[in-house]
């Protein structure tokens, strides 16, 4: 045990910290799209497995073949919303259950990716290409990553505020309400389904630049990954801001959440944990954070603590009397 601790190099996993960040703000860009569909519009999409691959990969194969980065970054975004409608048509048109709707598209999505790639996985240098950013240049890749998430918020914090985001979020929140109010709810979910897979794409665009090629198997796992960033993030955002908390801080809170996250998976790999158990421990993280807010409401709510709160008013009432 003391040789297992004397191995461990603190100065090690403080110089992985920025590339933890860099990476963790890139999947703040994923979390953020999930944070659409999982928490404003109550739909469990498994989408975006399949949809942060098809980002990655025809940003990789344009980028390959000649196009401007930023070119290939926005077809890939609009190849993410291609598959958002194909999973919202799905559902709305189909009437197929959301989860088996996400899944079938992401099922599709895998056979796609290897068309695009011409293969399992293709190769981006950043010698050859001029890169948004880059794991050769850490600072930079922070500050454009930086840079995404914050225009990413500011545009979702506008677009929400406006009538038709208002309609999505009325959507997930009371489709019956809303459907009385003549909001057409299928049209609400098709619109934040293209959104959300749009900025999954983007983000998987901006992963395959970072890590330097793109990976028919980039996405497995993706889903966890998201939920992971938007738990974390809304648990520290209800501790630190309590009732304080509006849409915009919740959706930077998804951003460090994801950087939390990332902060963590290097805290494991530096205590040279399996490797293969990273997918455990990020099941572990998960069901940690999901369980604080209900641990913390059944708390609240217990009879025991209801009983205090009693006997503590009527021992006022005595000292009062």
């Amino acid at each position: 045990m003391i040789d297992y601790f004397a191995s461990l190099n603190p100065v090690t996993f403080f110089n992985a910290l920025p590339s933890n960040v860099a990476q963790g703000m890139v999947w703040g860009v994923m979390a953020l799209g999930l944070y659409i569909t999982f928490r404003l519009l109550d739909f469990a999409d498994l989408t975006v497995d399949g949809s942060i691959a098809t980002g990655g990969a025809v940003t990789v194969v344009l980028t390959v073949n000649g196009w401007n980065v930023w070119a290939a970054l926005l077809v890939a975004t609009a190849a993410g919303i291609l598959a958002g409608l194909c999973t919202g048509l799905l559902h709305t048109r189909l009437g197929i259950p959301p989860i088996l709707a996400g899944i079938l598209t992401q099922i599709a999505l895998y056979s796609i990716n290897l068309h695009i790639l011409g293969g399992s996985n293709k190769a981006l240098s950043v010698d050859k290409y001029n890169l948004i950013l880059s794991s050769r240049n850490i600072t930079g890749a922070i500050i454009a990553a930086g840079l995404f998430c914050a225009i990413l918020i500011a545009i979702l914090y506008w677009y929400f505020g406006t009538e038709q985001g208002a309609a999505i979020r009325a959507t997930g929140c009371n489709p019956a309400m809303s459907k009385a109010q003549g909001i057409n709810n299928d049209n609400m979910k098709l619109i934040a389904l293209a959104l959300s897979n749009g900025l999954v794409a983007m983000a998987g665009g901006l992963l395959s630049q970072f890590q330097g090629f793109a990976d028919v198997n980039m996405g497995r796992g993706a889903i966890v990954i998201g939920l992971a960033a938007v738990i974390i993030g809304e648990v520290l955002c209800e501790a630190i801001l309590g009732k304080r908390a509006n849409f915009a801080t919740r959706l930077i809170f998804v951003v460090v959440g994801a950087i939390i996250y990332y902060i963590v998976i290097g805290l494991v790999i530096w205590l040279k944990m399996d490797p293969n158990d990273l997918k455990l421990f990020t099941a572990i993280i998960v069901a940690i954070f999901l369980a604080v807010p209900y641990l913390r409401a059944q708390r609240k709510n217990s009879f025991k603590t209801a009983g205090k709160r009693s006997a503590a008013a009527l021992k006022n009432q005595k000292e009062e009397v």
